[in-house]
């Protein structure tokens, strides 16, 4: 049986690690659970798709409101596990997101992903997302 739910305590959030650092392997196991707990105070929060016990997908979101967008839920991170992928887990946790933008009454559903991620596209394409702007971005440090 699947079972989406958003992380509700630092052993809930741990147990996404392994997933979460596919997509951002730049990230530590020790500093992890810190580092969501300090995203929270934005809006962060993580919704991992489990099945049999195995946390197959993960995504961490917020909602917010910008003048440009009005009230968005934006995606910040969105990945399966790479032995599970194409088993239709990414669709299930990516229609479960877009269910919460509509009961949150969001305006907008958005991500960006990083040029070099094709599949991804393929896949945010397929799910009928269009690609509406370029993200620019400055390294400070």
């Amino acid at each position: 049986m699947v079972t989406i739910a958003i992380c509700a305590s630092p052993a809930e959030i741990e147990r996404c690690f392994p997933v979460m650092a596919e997509l951002r392997p730049h990230l530590s196991r020790d500093g992890f659970v810190a580092r969501v707990n300090r995203q929270e105070a934005q809006g962060y929060q993580i919704a991992y798709l489990e099945e049999e016990g195995e946390i197959k997908s993960v995504a961490g979101f917020r909602i917010f409101e910008m003048l440009a967008f009005g009230k968005s839920l934006y995606v910040d991170d969105l990945v399966t596990r790479a032995s599970d992928r194409s088993k239709g887990y990414g669709d299930k946790l990516f229609d479960w997101l877009v269910e919460r933008a509509r009961d949150e009454r969001c305006d907008l559903f958005h991500l960006d992903s990083g040029t070099h991620r094709q599949d991804a596209h393929r896949f945010y394409l397929r799910k009928r997302m269009v690609i509406t702007s370029f993200h620019f971005g400055l390294r400070l440090k």
